[in-house]
């Protein structure tokens, strides 16, 4: 079944009449697919054509299985499910300034990192670009014209740049003017570090936030958390983001997660300051979230993580707390969808992450 999303209008009017269909329609259908809306709702368009749209093409590949409210903040925790019956998750976050969609690019993740849910089961396959565009467009439909999701993080479960065609192909889709029209100055991408993709990505011309997984001052504790610092030492990520600030003019946001005993003492806050010393660039401090299949680490204290904050910036690095969300509803990447797939599975029993 060929996925409409992945195209944008040019592409699915040449589509179309490739399939013997008048190229006028490309607009309409296009306009429908945007909306989100189902060939059957389609109105405007003839019958016969719905008819064999429905049997070649998927207007969504993406459907919202489930969805969680938060009690505390409003938090939205999706659970989708997707044409082949794979599950992703999706968090709409609720800040004064717009919505904010946490978007999945890999069913799981391969990169292994040792306090993150999403890896447990590696990765089953990389998205396509309809399936991440779809996402977006499912939420939208949710909400009903109350708003629509303004800005997007590719934090969910996957390396967006594991999936790199795929993703800037979806940038791109999400941006056009045509469709969502969506700026990508509100699309911060993380990445564990995949150095060879963060130079293509400074040459995309996509002024997208480059977020760096970085957790680590060192190698030596970097490599104990995230394997992929066995291929590329930090020294390597930094001047690779150093690269991306200097040919977008975008300051790079470093995700760090304090993980008790390990990485969230002085010594390792000074280092980091060293380390990030001249360079434009954000610290987001995340207190770690523990994962009961990773409990060998654990959480650090309420006066570590405040400790730590403040040497930073005693070291005139910029550097927030990340606001915590949908505590409630398993907000946590990989959560949700591990939830489902034991309980599904009858493999419940050994701990469900809660």
């Amino acid at each position: 079944m060929e996925q409409l999303l992945s195209m944008n209008l040019a592409e699915l009017t040449d589509w179309l009449k490739a399939q013997g269909c008048p190229a006028f329609r490309g607009k309409q259908l296009y306009e429908w697919l945007m909306r989100g809306a189902s060939f059957e709702e389609m109105t405007n368009l003839p019958k016969d054509f719905r008819a064999k749209l429905a049997e070649i093409a998927t207007a969504n590949p993406v459907r919202i299985r489930d969805a969680f409210t938060s009690k505390l903040d409003g938090t939205e925790k999706y659970l989708y499910e997707l044409e082949d019956g794979n599950l992703i998750e999706g968090v709409l976050m609720r800040y004064h300034h717009g919505n904010t969609l946490c978007l999945s690019t890999q069913i799981g993740c391969r990169m292994g990192c040792a306090f993150c849910a999403s890896t447990l089961e590696g990765c089953v396959r990389s998205l396509t670009p309809a399936e991440m565009l779809g996402q977006i467009i499912a939420v939208n439909r949710r909400l009903n014209g109350e708003g629509r999701v303004g800005n997007v993080v590719l934090m969910g479960s996957g390396e967006p740049l594991d999936n790199y065609d795929n993703v800037m192909k979806f940038l791109r889709l999400m941006s056009d003017e045509k469709g969502l029209n969506m700026s990508l100055r509100g699309v911060s991408l993380s990445t564990c570090g995949l150095v060879p993709n963060m130079y293509r990505l400074a040459e995309e011309g996509l002024p997208v936030t480059l977020s760096l997984s970085l957790h680590a001052p060192n190698d030596e504790i970097r490599r104990k958390l995230m394997p992929v610092a066995k291929a590329y030492p930090i020294e390597d990520v930094l001047a690779a983001c150093r690269n991306y600030v200097e040919k977008t003019g975008r300051r790079v946001i470093f995700e760090y997660a304090l993980v008790g005993d390990m990485n969230c003492e002085m010594a390792h806050a000074d280092e980091l300051a060293h380390r990030l010393r001249g360079l434009q660039c954000h610290v987001n401090l995340i207190p770690l979230n523990e994962v009961k299949e990773r409990d060998a680490l654990k959480a650090p204290t309420a006066a570590q993580v405040e400790r730590f904050m403040k040497r930073l910036e005693q070291r005139h690095i910029s550097v927030t707390r990340r606001r915590e969300m949908g505590d409630d509803i398993q907000g946590a990447c990989g959560q949700l969808r591990r939830h489902t797939l034991m309980e599904e599975n009858g493999e419940w029993g050994m701990g469900n992450g809660e």
